[in-house]
């Protein structure tokens, strides 16, 4: 579907025109229309957080399998970096039991991932604070779709003009917050858990060396999307 036909068919006709104009501005179909579906849920989107993309429903259905292989449902889950809220919205709707924790830095993006919540009517506890740091307690399930970008990457004109870059870049070639998570992460996980993250294509290798120096007893996979790139880092511990 181009965006011309994605406008006409999910915004309304009265905003078509202005719609059209802000298309050919460079806004992305997604602001315009204001929501995308993500895993079957509606989740709003603007300019304070990032458009939700396939490789991250990817990293939610993957997660949920080795989560019902591996935990059970009845587990604590901690999304961060939430953005838009759809991470931890898809997995409260598909694990009902699971008590959720998403944070953000942004208070915006959270104001949009609250929203969220109400619209697909589930419970979710939102924290504002820098990826760890805020949390409490310890964790069955950690997750997360981090800035990866490296910040001397060429990125498509139409995301480095729309989205936040708060969202996007990271420094030390797009590692920084891969490693300050993994650094820091096992004070907050319980004796089983599983660590999640996508990641970009040409950081697999990396951070797998990283994953096995600091979880040395761990199930470590790195796993390709439908593209056959490297965007999954799995850390397990079920035994």
């Amino acid at each position: 579907m181009t965006d011309i036909e994605y406008l006409k068919k999910y915004l309304d006709p009265s905003r078509l025109e202005e719609g059209m104009k802000q298309l050919e501005q460079g806004l992305p179909v997604q602001y315009i229309v204001g929501d995308v579906n993500f895993y079957g849920y509606p989740i709003k989107v603007n300019r304070s957080v990032l458009i939700p993309r396939f490789e991250t429903e990817e990293l939610v259905d993957r997660t949920i399998r080795y989560v019902k292989q591996y935990l059970g449902e009845s587990i604590r889950i901690a999304d961060l970096g939430t953005g838009s809220g759809c991470i931890a919205i898809t997995l409260k709707k598909e694990l009902p039991s699971a008590d959720i924790v998403a944070v953000d830095i942004s208070k915006e993006a959270l104001d949009v991932a609250r929203q969220n919540a109400r619209l697909n009517q589930v419970a979710i506890t939102f924290l504002e604070g820098d990826m760890l740091k805020p949390l409490t307690g310890k964790f069955d399930l950690i997750i997360s779709n981090p800035p990866y970008i490296s910040k001397e990457e060429k990125i498509m004109d139409i995301v480095y003009y729309n989205e936040p870059h708060q969202a996007l870049f990271a420094p030390h070639q797009g590692l920084y917050y891969y490693e300050q998570i993994l650094t820091h992460v096992k004070n907050y996980l319980n004796q089983h858990f599983i660590l999640a993250f996508e990641i970009g294509y040409q950081q697999g290798e990396s951070l797998r060396q990283l994953a096995k120096a600091l979880f040395p007893y761990a199930d470590i996979q790195v796993e390709q999307d439908l593209h056959g790139k490297d965007r999954f880092l799995f850390i397990i511990k079920h035994d």
